[in-house]
């Protein structure tokens, strides 16, 4: 099968979800730079979803990219991951609105795990069509931080009960570790090109 049409309609998917997060931040009343100041928790929280929804797509680029084709398995496990990052929203607005909280910050995480092992599925099926011996297998390799990102979410979720902050800071660190750029792909395609 053709992947045009996943590639199209996981943008738009992903194009949706960051607008809904953008109409969640309402215009304060007050002309004082202090009526922001409520909001903070707000905004930030809104950031640090948009950072991961740009990870998510950035990755989802270079993975569709480096498949050559798709399969229904493919399809399902795609709605899947886009099922669990359209609920970042959600999430995103709730622990925002109560200022970290821990319920909301914990259930946060378990978006996070859940969008986190919805990619991995969506890597196995890939793989599956494409090939243990792919250029998308070799590029993926062991995934070590995938497996990292999961087990720091993990840990993150019941943390969020007896410490939020760390638990904030912990998304926060999975965050800046994809924002390195994963060039495993990349490198893959350009090797083989060669």
């Amino acid at each position: 099968m053709n992947k045009t049409r996943l590639e199209a309609f996981s943008d738009g998917v992903l194009a949706i979800i960051i607008t809904v997060m953008l109409l969640e931040l309402h215009i304060p009343l007050g002309k004082e730079l202090s009526a922001l100041q409520p909001m903070a928790p707000i905004f930030l929280s809104y950031v640090l979803s948009f950072v991961y929804i740009g990870i998510y797509w950035n990755n989802h680029h270079h993975l569709l990219h480096a498949a050559g084709r798709v399969s229904g398995g493919v399809l399902w496990a795609n709605l899947h991951l886009l099922f669990w990052l359209s609920l970042l929203p959600f999430v995103t607005g709730w622990m925002g609105f109560n200022d970290f909280a821990a319920t909301p910050t914990a259930l946060y995480g378990a978006v996070l795990l859940m969008s986190g092992v919805a990619y991995t599925i969506l890597c196995f099926a890939l793989i599956a069509v494409e090939g243990r011996q792919s250029i998308l297998a070799k590029a993926i390799g062991r995934d070590r931080k995938g497996k990292f990102s999961l087990v720091v979410y993990s840990l993150a979720i019941p943390l969020a009960f007896y410490r939020p902050w760390i638990a904030q800071a912990a998304y926060v660190l999975v965050a800046l570790v994809w924002l390195i750029p994963d060039r495993r792909i990349e490198r893959a395609l350009s090797h083989n090109a060669e």
